[in-house]
């Protein structure tokens, strides 16, 4: 598969479901695998497994660009990934924790994706030429609205041919009709604690879609429920389906997912099954974009757990 037809696969993952859909049928997951996600000792470092892929955490397909991955510092100040490198099927970074507490390394985007008609001929929207790309990040590979290399050919499919490459939304010209901007927004993150887990990570933006945790994401053990918390702009998510899903694929048959759904209060109890590291998607859906001319707002939100033996 092409890397331009692996980014539509994802941006339509992305724009497809009903408000507060279950997460997307992804014909290829993006993920980030942490070493480890606790750490103890004088100087600890946790390195990274970044790729899109089939089953989980097989590194089999596409790797993911390492540009737009931010790391947060318990104390909230910036970090910084070391010894980059992007092979045929992964990425892989190490950051090393300076700091005690717990550590967010991961990605968020906001961008615009859609269509408009302009003279006769269908054109899609989405990122410019030499955007920035990053895992999971618009732009880039293993992302949406990514540039088809070479371009300037028509994207074939079941729905309309489109002239050329992706257009930036500020670029749409004054005579386009049939308009149909959407929002979307995704954060891939991850969190990994050095000695005692702190909070100051979870301290939610108010934008999107987001995990404020009630059970710390590092302190997880197998036969226990923990309790995750979802905000939609700061207020809780209530009626959101999350999937969850074991790594390890390729050696069963079975996938071994499972989906769970949060209450009123945005609240889901997850009673996980075994020890392992857990890949846990959701993708919500509503009308309340903040880009002008968007009609619609997509949200996605990933992460990687482990999970202990007791």
């Amino acid at each position: 598969m092409s890397s331009s037809r692996l980014r539509l696969l994802l941006a339509g993952a992305l724009l497809a479901g009903p408000m507060l859909a279950p997460a997307a049928a992804f014909a290829h997951r993006p993920w980030l695998l942490p070493s480890a996600t606790s750490f103890s000792g004088e100087d600890p470092w946790v390195s990274v497994d970044a790729a899109v892929s089939n089953d989980l955490f097989f590194a089999d397909h596409f790797p993911m660009q390492t540009a737009q991955i931010h790391v947060e510092a318990p104390d909230g100040a910036a970090g910084q990934i070391e010894n980059a490198a992007t092979g045929r099927y992964r990425s892989t970074f190490d950051v090393h924790l300076t700091r005690p507490g717990t550590w967010k390394i991961g990605t968020d985007s906001t961008m615009l994706t859609g269509s408009f008609v302009a003279d006769g001929v269908a054109h899609r929207v989405g990122r410019r030429p030499g955007g920035p790309a990053g895992p999971g990040g618009p732009g880039g590979p293993g992302g949406p609205g990514g540039e088809r290399p070479g371009g300037g050919k028509p994207e074939q499919g079941n729905g309309p041919a489109f002239a050329g490459p992706p257009v930036a939304a500020e670029d749409i010209p004054a005579n386009a009709t049939d308009i149909k901007l959407v929002e979307a927004i995704s954060r891939n993150e991850i969190f990994v604690t050095s000695g005692q887990p702190t909070t100051g990570v979870f301290a939610p933006t108010g934008k999107g879609l987001e995990l404020s945790p009630i059970t710390h994401p590092d302190d997880l053990v197998a036969g226990e429920v923990a309790k995750f918390r979802f905000l939609i702009d700061g207020r809780p998510a209530a009626g959101l389906k999350l999937t969850i899903i074991p790594g390890g694929k390729r050696y069963r048959d079975a996938e071994g997912g499972f989906a769970v759904t949060t209450g009123a209060d945005g609240v889901a109890s997850i009673t996980w099954p075994s020890a392992g590291m857990f890949w846990l998607n959701a993708v919500a859906t509503d009308n309340h974009p903040a880009a002008p001319r968007a009609t619609e707002r997509r949200m996605s939100y990933t992460t990687t757990l482990e999970v202990m033996a007791p």
